[in-house]
């Protein structure tokens, strides 16, 4: 049974949004290979992008005193579970198995109330309005459905709640840059888990319907996908 505990209520076999679609579900060689090549690199996006997340997810509060219900889709290797307060009820979406036994320990390591199911960013296993934050980070080039996973964020938000996003986006239109992320995008995708460098995706959440959002560009010197963008958006 995949299940998700929110606000009190237990959202389970009985409500669809929990039934990954099997054939998204990430296992095999190919998906065992990313989660060990990512796995080498936590050092690497520990110096590139802890000081960005340390601020973003401080603003991450719960209802009335109560540990937030952190919604985090994609999250890898874990490394996110260090930046959530302890206690946190730590609700992980991430379609590659081979990821899951990290996310367990970060989880243990950082005190966090965990919930893991290998569902994707579409279908999100929580009610209505039953999380404080969703967390995405380096995640959005490579779902299929962007603004499917928006709608899917801004759902099970509560009102105020936070999307709190770090993102690398396409390159300015007419940028030689945007021409490398453009005539590399098929074989990148190929090597990089379906990570498109030329998405424009700051533009999709400033259209998604948030309240408001608040979004700040940087570049993180990565050559093909060194445009980034940080910021929270408010349901």
């Amino acid at each position: 049974m995949i299940f998700a505990i929110a606000m009190g209520e237990w959202v389970g076999e009985g409500d669809a949004t929990t039934q990954p679609d099997p054939s998204r579900v990430r296992r095999g060689l190919r998906a065992r290979l990313f989660a060990w090549s990512l796995g080498h690199a936590d050092a690497a996006q520990r110096r590139l992008y802890a000081d960005r997340k340390r601020p973003l997810f401080a603003t991450i509060e719960g209802r009335d005193g109560a540990p937030p219900v952190v919604v985090e889709i994609g999250a890898g290797t874990g490394l996110n579970a260090a930046y959530l307060p302890a206690g946190a009820r730590w609700v992980v979406v991430e379609p590659n198995v081979h990821f899951h036994a990290g996310i367990r320990a970060a989880a243990a390591a950082h005190e966090l109330a965990l919930t893991l199911s290998a569902g994707t960013a579409d279908a999100l296993p929580l009610a209505d309005g039953a999380a404080d934050a969703v967390v995405s980070t380096l995640v959005l080039c490579s779902v299929p459905d962007v603004d499917a996973a928006l709608a899917e964020a801004r759902r099970v938000l509560r009102p105020g709640g936070r999307f709190v996003f770090i993102e690398h986006v396409a390159a300015p239109a007419g940028t030689a840059r945007r021409g490398w992320q453009r005539a590399l995008r098929a074989p990148w995708g190929a090597v990089a888990d379906g990570c498109r460098p030329d998405r424009e995706t700051g533009r999709r959440i400033e259209a998604a319907g948030f309240a408001s959002v608040t979004l700040v560009p940087f570049d993180a010197d990565l050559f093909l996908v060194s445009p980034h963008i940080a910021g929270v958006a408010t349901a």
